[in-house]
């Protein structure tokens, strides 16, 4: 009894194992790009640019790893639902926010907020919208820092001179 692949089920495999290669050199990639955009040069984090024209800034959220997009045009840093769940983040008051998208509801929540290079806020009021494609770090965090824009690169120092 012959117990080979019939040879469709063999291409298949190949196939598979080729997209699962090619997937997970561009996850490497993207990982690789990701850690580049940022780099501390003494005692100030530097921010490049990324891809998009926006500037990044990797950190966690009460240890959930996450990237925020860096929004001086936020009053406050605001979660998308989905994140706040897997933080384990707990409702404490409704709220409603004006975004580029009109106005939305959402509510309050205390979160711990590390963000690479050793800036962090504890139990921080961060607003949680069901809407938001990203974590956004806005002023409630960004005022307590000095920072500048250089080169298509943002530069900041812990605490206001």
């Amino acid at each position: 009894m012959n117990k080979e692949l019939p040879h469709g089920l063999k291409l298949l495999t190949i196939w598979l194992l080729i997209l699962l290669v090619v997937f997970l050199g561009f996850k490497a990639w993207e990982h690789q790009r990701a850690q580049s955009l940022i780099s501390i040069q003494g005692s100030a984090i530097v921010l490049q640019r990324g891809p998009d024209g926006h500037f990044h800034w990797p950190g966690e959220v009460n240890g959930l790893a996450v990237e925020f997009l860096v929004d001086t045009g936020a009053t406050s840093t605001a979660l998308p639902s989905a994140l706040a769940e897997q933080a384990g983040l707990v409702a404490e008051a409704d709220v409603s926010s004006h975004t580029a998208a009109g106005l939305t509801r959402g509510y309050r929540a205390r979160a711990h907020i590390a963000l690479q290079g050793g800036v962090q806020a504890e139990r921080l009021a961060v607003t949680v919208l069901p809407a938001l494609g990203a974590p956004l770090l806005g002023m409630d965090i960004l005022s307590k820092l000095d920072f500048k824009q250089q080169d298509g690169a943002l530069h900041i120092r812990a605490g206001r001179p």
